[in-house]
């Protein structure tokens, strides 16, 4: 395990040195961009005869379990870091619009992909069943935190914007993954799930991670507060981060929320009350640092993963007929209830088409579709959400930087 670790850390090194020399990106697109260019260099050599890079870097690539590696390791370290530099203040005024777009926008947006998804496949030659395409739907609805505010710090959009389309992403992912449990939990069981149900898990899963979020929170911010010394306050924001998601796994809660809180928690309570200038300027760097590095890695391994997906005509044009189903679903949920009630919103004109083009979906997505059952429905589903991964990373991630600039000129809140 440590000589992967250290070949795709090695990896990542190289190309985050390329991209910064040579190529210029943001960082996140830029190693991701260079990882997929090379990786699709490499098949092309493959089909023309040239078989030996090919082989290795897919038997490096089937080493990894994604959704574990993700799931299990890189997310709790990335939400905490995310969260943990979120204003509690900025995100309480705009609580409903946030609690709005995670609920109900990422619930609608589910119905409309996975049914528009079943429509959509009426016209080519691949076949998923229904529930797959809800399946689908509950997956790539939800911004992914780590690619929004990874992007959002060089796109120059007004805080206000910011911070509603970064609480949107922090939060959206928990219910993407209560929806994703309760079609998976139907597939298995053969029955609809119930209201109270499904009210159950989202209060078990929700609830308990934003609970036990905030209970790990107090605890950490209790211990930083009676102590003033950077490497201690350091290790023990590690240890709350590693340990408060490895409780939540056990406990059958959502970790992702939980990670949210103690950040909230941590960067807002603690960095108030229970960290000395020193030691905030320590805390800040370290997490920056993971925050940085974990990102670059974690864009590298979805840039590499291509070499898993098998391509065909029928996949190709579905994939590109659900790209723009899903812009037409994050219009419709997004878009447009911004655009009607935009003084409600409270959020500069032409907001509506920052938040809509600025919804990325990153790794989340693809370690969902990681996680499925294995078989041709999930062959299908993974093709599709990789495609749709990487568009919304490359040409919406590339891109987001002007549309703010042309339709938002004067930055502000």
């Amino acid at each position: 395990m440590l000589d992967i670790i250290a070949i795709f850390l090695c990896i990542t090194a190289v190309l985050a040195f390329l991209n910064r020399r040579y190529v210029g990106l943001p960082s996140a697109i830029g190693v991701m961009g260079i990882a997929l260019g090379l990786s699709l260099l490499n098949m092309t050599s493959d089909a023309l005869g040239f078989h030996t890079l090919h082989t290795i870097e897919q038997s490096l690539i089937e080493s990894i379990d994604f959704s574990e590696l993700l799931m299990q390791g890189m997310l709790s370290l990335l939400l905490f870091a995310g969260a943990l530099h979120v204003h509690l203040s900025e995100l309480r005024s705009y609580k409903w619009q946030i609690a709005s777009l995670a609920v109900v926008g990422t619930t609608i947006s589910t119905l409309i992909i996975g049914f528009g998804l079943w429509g959509l496949l009426s016209l080519t030659n691949l076949e998923l069943p229904l529930s797959y395409c809800l399946v689908f739907g509950a997956l790539i609805s939800p911004t992914d935190p780590i690619a929004v505010m990874g992007i959002l710090k060089s796109a120059g959009a007004p805080r206000s914007v910011e911070v509603v389309i970064s609480g949107e992403s922090l939060f959206n992912d928990g219910v993407s993954v209560v929806l994703f449990s309760l079609i998976l939990a139907m597939i298995a069981s053969g029955e609809a799930p119930t209201v109270t149900g499904a009210s159950l898990v989202l209060l078990r899963e929700a609830g308990g991670g934003a609970l036990l979020g905030a209970t790990v929170g107090y605890i950490t911010y209790r211990m930083l507060k009676s102590i003033d010394s950077y490497q201690e306050e350091v290790l023990i924001t590690l240890a709350a981060v590693l340990g408060g998601y490895a409780l939540a796994t056990n406990l059958h809660v959502s970790g992702p929320l939980a990670m949210v809180v103690m950040g909230l928690i941590v960067g807002n309570q603690g960095r108030t009350y229970a960290m000395s200038e020193k030691t905030e300027k320590n805390v800040d760097m370290f997490w920056e640092l993971i925050d940085e590095i974990l990102n670059a890695v974690l864009f590298v391994l979805i840039g590499l993963e291509v070499v898993l997906i098998h391509f065909s005509n029928p996949l190709i044009t579905t994939g590109l007929m659900v790209i723009v189903l899903t812009l037409l679903s994050r219009l419709l949920t997004v878009g447009v209830p911004i655009a009607v009630l935009g003084q409600s919103f409270r959020l500069p004109k032409g907001s509506w088409s920052v938040l809509t083009w600025g919804g990325l979906r990153g790794g989340i997505s693809v370690a969902l579709a990681l996680s499925l059952p294995p078989g041709e429905a999930r062959d299908v589903v993974v093709s599709l959400t990789y495609l749709v991964v990487v568009f919304s990373i490359l040409i919406q991630g590339m891109s987001i930087g002007k549309l703010v600039k042309r339709v938002i000129p004067c930055k502000g809140g």
